[in-house]
């Protein structure tokens, strides 16, 4: 086991690089994201301390490449196991057995939430849920128009017309590089059912 004290936009992982091993986050943020061939991007997850990356999973079990990319969106403190380290640990250790199994299974739920985010729910709902989750307790947002198209797996220019419509309902303020939340009851009531 060795381990990384990992500096904030570093790239962990790229589409096609093989996997070094199991990391496990003991502090900071990976947002892992897919880019497709036109040059769009979709964050699929992000991996904090007790959560585990699908890709370095699927990479393990199925000794294929990374087909996504990995970037330390924080400081990362982390455990890397290399790989028959975790295939060992996976078959002989029921405590880390049961940790990586209830993490899949977490992690499966959050792909559930993005598939019904994305096919099945209207931009708008979509779009106040990624404020509100960015947000947390928090009612200002550091963030641009073309990450929050990332985000939400949209174009930039539909983004921000969402946005100034937003705005004029007095729900959100709008300025550069920011998104402050006003009506956090408003917000919430239209990642509920739209509007």
């Amino acid at each position: 086991m060795k381990h990384l004290s990992i500096p904030a936009g570093t790239i962990l992982f790229s589409p096609g690089q093989e996997c070094p091993g199991f990391l496990r986050v003991a502090s900071g943020r990976i947002k892992v994201s897919l880019t497709a061939a036109n040059g769009r991007e979709v964050v699929l997850y992000r991996v904090g301390p007790g959560d585990l990356c699908l890709q370095t999973f699927a990479c393990l079990t199925e000794g294929r490449n990374y087909s996504a990319e990995g970037v330390a969106e924080t400081e990362i403190t982390a455990e890397l196991l290399p790989h028959a380290e975790f295939r060992q640990a996976l078959t002989s250790d029921d405590t880390f057995r049961n940790e990586v199994l209830g993490a899949v299974a977490r992690r499966f739920g959050d792909f559930e939430q993005l598939v019904e985010d994305v096919a099945l729910t209207g931009f708008d709902a979509r779009l106040a849920r990624v404020l509100l989750r960015l947000a947390g307790d928090d009612s200002m947002i550091a963030i641009t128009h073309d990450a929050l198209a990332v985000e939400t797996a949209s174009g930039r220019a539909f983004v921000t017309r969402r946005l100034r419509e937003f705005s004029q309902l007095g729900i959100v303020a709008l300025s550069r590089g920011k998104v402050e939340i006003l009506e956090r009851r408003k917000l919430e009531q239209i990642a509920l059912d739209g509007m």
